[in-house]
């Protein structure tokens, strides 16, 4: 069983950074697509960006492109995402999320395991 812990949100300005760390258990983590999904109250769970298992591929949401930036530390089994220019509507609770297809890695369902989530709220 692989357990997923999130860490690192809080409440920022607008403009502001955040870095939230997803630290993994178990012995498998390099061999895991990794992603985020954040959710807003209200709305459906979203695709925020994921990291191919060597940590060479990239996808990200539009809404986040060029903003944030997804990495791993496979020695740490750890992934991070670093979230600059921080705006009101990336206000949500993210979840870290392990083990996808990579060619479906921007879909939720195809992921086996889930964080607890960390609020982060962008204030304005």
């Amino acid at each position: 069983q692989v357990q997923l812990v999130e860490s690192g949100g809080g409440l920022v300005q607008a403009g502001g950074s955040l870095r939230l760390s997803c630290a993994t258990s178990g012995r498998t983590f390099s061999s895991y697509t990794m992603g985020w999904f954040r959710q807003a109250p209200g709305e459906e769970r979203e695709f925020v960006a994921a990291l191919s298992r060597g940590g060479g591929s990239t996808y990200y949401a539009d809404s986040v492109k060029g903003r944030f930036t997804i990495a791993r530390d496979n020695a740490k089994n750890t992934v991070y995402l670093q979230m600059d220019s921080l705006k009101p509507e990336d206000t949500a609770v993210y979840y870290c999320a392990a083990d996808a297809f990579w060619g479906r890695a921007t879909t939720m369902q195809e992921y086996a395991y889930w964080g607890q989530g960390t609020q982060v709220t962008v204030s304005s």
